[in-house]
């Protein structure tokens, strides 16, 4: 008997030695196959980069994966109690496969597989961060073996805290949202550490199945999860009786975050995109958490939408009804719709004909709301019903009130605006058209057109730098010029094609006098304007032909708009600036735009006797004393030149038009004492706009639609006179010192200087007497 023992026992070893090499061989042979695990030691989840607004607004976020990394010092217990109760209640004892849970799980599943029940895990959640970090989601035993071996590797390298952090940071809780921090604020719109245990354990629902327990889709299901999860906290003594009972019973309560990420930001966040991904690269801005602070204004980016879509409409109705968008004649016409979707802030619905009557017609919405639309509603059209309708016609519409909608039609036209603070550059809102759904490209910063005679005052800022004032008097009759071998014979006209003789440089301005521009810019010559307009940053590599000065080269609203900026800030060039400060995840700035500086900071004390004195950096291009004449000019632009239609604005304004050739594109840019503000109206295919379509048509209303409703957030306080100006009351046609018989005066402003009354006629100076010689000659 002993020896049958005896040989029992040594078969039982032979076996058993012979199990452990197979299993020793088995772990060897997975051991060589296995990824690098070390790397979760530093590693960090890839974090959503979030854009501010000028207000500190979460605008949008550059992202992969939504994700906030929290780290484990900063995670509520609650939270840790309520996912090691649904995932892995011995996550703290066992060193990374827990061989009880193991053995229930398999004498579980031995029962499952006889009712042909669902198959039940034993995953620690240490082999989940193996499996999520290092492994793939395939169903096999051959990923079992490696994610317990990875299991057993990790809680070596790493302690049980980081790898708790790794896993809460990592998975994937519905909604889109990776993370518990980002899915807290997707589901109840609160941080972690304001979370109670109720709202924490449907959080530690959700790992399991995200989509199934969705409590947004099925909030019976996810209760009852939750329940389950309350259940094992009770059972795991995290918390009291009283306390379970409360919270087996407690509602589910749900809160959306209220979302700001507005669809009409976004041409400007396009812009902060292109330019981070092109400095930082696709990776490190999707994954490693920036948070980038820019200057948009969202009440001002709101306006510039709402203006620039205002204008656009007003211009293409005056080229009238163009069609509907389709025609449907099946029953259910919803269907692909998405091609003509807006934005939500235009306001519009898509609509199909009903009816069509002769003084209305009958529509019904996507929404399935019935309505009618007026007769009076498409006086704009210069039809009649029957003529612009079929029925089953898709078209879009506005509802005006209960039953009673606008005819809408997307115009062909395009636009944009911007919006900026001449003192530093800032961009604090840009419009770069009708709607980004329907076209990305960008009008502000891509199109680059000719700007026509927007560009004139930078002449007259140059003639003013050399030895020119605003009562200098310039001839204004027709002149032909020679451009060059093998170019035509330029021949250039006044808008009307009239002249008007002898008349003061701001009259140039004024009026916008282009053989007034082309005489200047002889005397000044044309490699004086190349080069100035290259330091304004307006032209890159212009032609150096004489019509440049009548705005012929291209440029974009961008840079036109942000050389505008130097007449308000004293002749100093500002460039744009998208983007204030860019600072990593923890908060460190690797980024900064502020161009100003203290200078006398470290002398000021306590007692306040000193006051600090802010300067900056930027490039003096012309004088102080220029930039304000220029601002003066420009002011009577608006009073009695081509924006004569803002006056009844009532505001310190100042500004110009601009219209090119064949009325193709037309531009306002006007300031006040704080904001400059450039329009842009053309086509995205370069053609006429029509006839009568000019500046002060076409860009200068919308631009007016934007300063009333804007000013009342930033004053227009009067502009502040340079120092070195002496103001003289002029005659302003003759621009002689005012007498006693002079029917129009102005108050001008001259260099001191300059103050002697110098008269420039062409190429030549004149003085008084021999002027009414020569003026006699002329004519």
């Amino acid at each position: 008997m002993s020896n049958i023992i005896k040989k029992l026992f040594l078969l039982f070893a032979l076996f058993s030695l012979l199990g452990l090499v197979f299993i020793f061989s088995i772990l060897w042979s997975y051991s060589n196959k296995l990824p690098d695990y070390k790397f979760l030691k530093n590693y960090k989840p890839p974090v959503s980069s979030k854009v501010y607004s000028g207000k500190g607004v979460l605008i949008s976020d550059f992202s992969t994966e939504k994700r906030i990394f929290i780290p484990y010092n900063t995670i509520p217990k609650k939270i840790i109690y309520s996912f090691l109760s649904s995932e892995d209640k011995n996550f703290f004892k066992h060193p990374g496969v827990d061989a009880k849970g193991v053995l229930r799980a398999i004498k579980n599943n031995i029962l499952n597989l006889i009712k042909s029940n669902r198959l039940e895990g034993a995953s620690t959640i240490t082999q989940q961060v193996a499996k999520n970090f290092l492994l793939s989601n395939e169903v096999s035993l051959d990923r079992k073996i490696k994610e317990a071996i990875l299991a057993f590797r990790i809680e070596r390298v790493l302690s049980k805290e980081r790898i708790l952090e790794l896993y809460l940071n990592q998975i994937y809780l519905g909604e889109g949202s990776y993370g518990i921090a980002s899915a807290s604020l997707r589901y109840f719109d609160k941080p972690i550490g304001q979370l109670n245990y109720s709202e924490a354990a449907l959080l530690a629902a959700l790992p399991k199945a995200p989509s199934k327990y969705n409590p947004y889709k099925n909030k019976e299901l996810a209760t009852y999860r939750r329940n389950l999860v309350i259940k094992n906290l009770y059972d795991n003594s995290y918390i009291s009786k009283e306390k379970y009972d409360e919270l087996i019973n407690s509602e589910v309560i749900l809160k959306k975050r209220k979302r700001i990420f507005l669809e009409d930001t976004r041409y400007f966040l396009e812009e902060i995109r292109k330019k981070v991904i092109q400095d930082y690269g696709y990776d490190k801005v999707h994954k490693q958490g920036f948070n980038i602070k820019t200057p948009l204004n969202l009440e001002l980016q709101n306006l510039a939408s709402a203006s620039l879509r205002k204008g656009l409409i007003d211009y293409d109705k005056r080229k009238g009804w163009r069609g509907p968008l389709d025609n449907r004649k099946e029953k259910d016409w919803t269907k692909n719709l998405d091609k003509f979707n807006l934005e939500k802030t235009i306001g519009w619905d898509i609509a199909i004909i009903k009816r069509i009557d002769k003084f209305e017609t009958v529509i019904q919405t996507s929404k399935k709301e019935n309505g009618v639309i007026s007769y009076d509603d498409i006086n704009w059209t210069r039809k009649n019903f029957e003529q612009i309708f079929k029925i089953n016609d898709l078209i879009y519409v506005k509802k005006i009130s209960d039953g009673i909608f606008s005819l809408r039609q997307l115009p062909n036209v395009n636009g944009g605006l911007v919006v900026m603070d001449p003192y530093s550059g800032r961009v604090l809102a840009m419009a770069g058209g009708f709607s980004f759904k329907k076209s990305e490209f960008n009008r502000v910063s891509q199109a680059k057109r000719q700007p026509g005679s927007a560009f004139k005052p930078f002449i007259y800022a140059l003639a003013l730098e050399n030895n020119y004032t605003p009562s200098s008097l310039i001839l204004d009759a027709p002149i032909v010029l020679d451009q060059g071998q093998d170019l035509k014979m330029w021949k250039p006209e006044n808008y009307g094609k009239k002249f008007y003789g002898l008349s003061t440089l701001r009259t140039g301005v004024e009026k916008s006098r282009n053989l007034m521009t082309v005489r200047i810019s002889q005397e000044l010559g044309i490699d004086k304007i190349i080069n100035f307009s290259k330091k304004l940053n307006i032209y890159d590599n212009p032609d150096e032909l004489l019509s440049v000065s009548l705005g012929s080269a291209e440029t974009t609203l961008l840079n036109i708009t942000s050389a505008y900026c130097s007449f308000v800030n004293g002749g100093k060039l500002v460039t744009p600036i998208m983007i204030d400060r860019i600072q990593d995840s923890e908060g460190i700035t690797f980024f900064n735009n502020e161009k100003r500086f203290c200078e006398n900071c470290d002398k000021i004390s306590y007692e306040g006797k000193n006051i600090p004195v802010i300067k900056s950096n930027f490039k003096q291009i012309f004088s102080p004393q220029t930039a304000y004449q220029m601002t003066s000019i420009l002011e009577g632009a608006i009073q009695r030149g081509t924006g004569k239609n803002l006056r009844d604005l009532k505001l310190q304004l100042a500004g110009k038009t601009g219209t090119t050739n064949n009325n193709t594109d037309t531009w306002f840019i006007g300031f006040t004492s704080n904001l400059v503000v450039g329009v842009y109206v053309g086509y995205d295919n370069p053609k006429r706009l029509g006839k009568y379509e000019t500046g002060s048509k076409t860009a200068l209303p919308i631009f007016k639609d934007f300063i009333k409703k804007a000013v009342n957030n930033y004053e227009a306080r009067p502009f502040k006179i340079a120092k070195g100006i002496k103001m003289m009351v002029i005659d302003a046609e003759t621009g002689k010192k005012a007498d006693f018989g002079s029917k129009k005066t102005i108050i001008e402003s001259y260099k001191k200087e300059k103050i002697e009354n110098q008269i420039y006629i062409s190429n030549y100076k004149y003085n008084s007497d021999k002027l009414k010689n020569n003026i006699l000659k002329f004519y």
